[in-house]
């Protein structure tokens, strides 16, 4: 694992959240609170930001992320695969640049709330068992035991099955939900399987106060109030 490319998918479009990866928080923009985590580490090679806009691309190299080259548009829709822009990305280094990381770290500009302690755990958690995956994860907030779905006529109905009933929550088996923040994958891995989950991918777990997705206005706003409160 001695050279890692984080790599920072930062589209243009954005519906719930208007140019949201480029949005303020604590004065900065968005996604150069993940900028700053990924140069920070020790463990990661080179930050490189892939994005169809321009002036995405300008404050990205402002906050000293790398922009090599602008995705094209056709991988920026709403439905793209969100593996697609990391193999456009490793595909344009190679035949440009002839260059192989060993490690991709994908690095959403989302997490604005992750930390390059969690970074750093994460490549530590991988070299340690010897794996070629490890996806960040966190404790999930609702357990799927306990949550319902709503029949065509408007019943109440289980939407995962217990094995058992569970009548207090200190009963429940431990579940955890994909936060986001962090998918590291051996490039080899990755190009043969076409995925970002292979067999025996780790798990990294991190705290619910580190984990924000920021999807909506109100995620938004309560990131922005934690790095308020942070500064």
């Amino acid at each position: 694992m001695s050279d890692i490319l984080a790599l920072i998918n930062a589209r243009g479009g954005s519906k719930s959240i208007p140019r949201k990866n480029i949005a303020l928080l604590a004065g900065k923009p968005m996604i150069a609170w993940t900028i700053e985590a990924a140069l920070k580490s020790r463990s990661l090679t080179r930050a490189v930001v892939s994005t169809d806009d321009d002036e995405i691309a300008e404050v990205a190299k402002h906050w000293g992320a790398d922009v090599p080259f602008l995705r094209p548009a056709e991988l920026a829709r709403d439905d793209t695969p969100g593996i697609e822009p990391v193999l456009h990305a490793l595909r344009w280094l190679a035949e440009h640049e002839s260059y192989h990381p060993d490690y991709v770290m994908l690095l959403q500009p989302t997490s604005p709330l992750r930390t390059t302690e969690d970074i750093e755990a994460a490549v530590r958690l991988a070299r340690e068992r010897g794996v070629d995956s490890v996806v960040s994860v966190t404790k999930a907030a609702t357990h799927p035991y306990w949550m319902k779905r709503i029949t065509e006529n408007g019943e109440l109905a289980e939407l995962v099955p217990a094995e058992q009933e569970y009548s207090r929550r200190q009963e429940l088996p431990p579940a955890y939900a994909l936060n986001g923040a962090i998918y590291l994958i051996k490039v080899d891995t990755l190009l043969e399987q076409n995925t970002f989950y292979p067999d025996h991918t780790l798990a990294y777990v991190m705290p619910a106060e580190r984990a924000l997705d920021v999807d909506e206005p109100w995620d938004l706003y309560l990131a922005d109030l934690v790095l308020q409160d942070k500064k």
